[in-house]
């Protein structure tokens, strides 16, 4: 679990920065400097989600299984029935448990803003 604070990690951004200017790298350090908002989004989120943000592990778990699946197969006819059978584990997936399962508990965001919003609308 992270516990680094988002200042913290400001801080360590500008110091970074700084130490590629002086190595004369003053087009890396303006794109960091741009964009470094951008990078620590994640703090707005509980701490908890954190980790879970950082990864898109659900969506290589899918695509790892199609991969699969197509390459028992070897070479397709066409197109389409290269489609229909990941169209049909995908399917499979939406039908199943493993499509059921939470990925992230969504409960901290949904009481963070009925706390400051003082109702959801949902």
């Amino acid at each position: 679990m992270l516990t680094e604070s988002r200042e913290a990690a400001q801080e360590k951004a500008a110091m970074i920065i700084e130490d590629l200017r002086r190595q004369k790298l003053g087009k890396a350090a303006d794109l960091i400097e741009a964009h470094i908002d951008e990078t620590l989004t994640f703090y707005a989120f509980p701490d908890s989600h954190w980790l879970k943000i950082r990864t898109n592990n659900p969506l290589e778990r899918i695509m790892k299984e199609i991969r699969r699946r197509t390459r028992v197969v070897g070479a397709f006819p066409d197109g389409q029935s290269c489609l229909n059978l990941a169209a049909a584990r995908l399917r499979h997936i939406a039908g199943s448990q493993w499509s059921t399962r939470k990925y992230m508990n969504m409960d901290p965001l949904y009481a963070e803003q009925t706390s400051t919003h003082g109702a959801f609308a949902s």
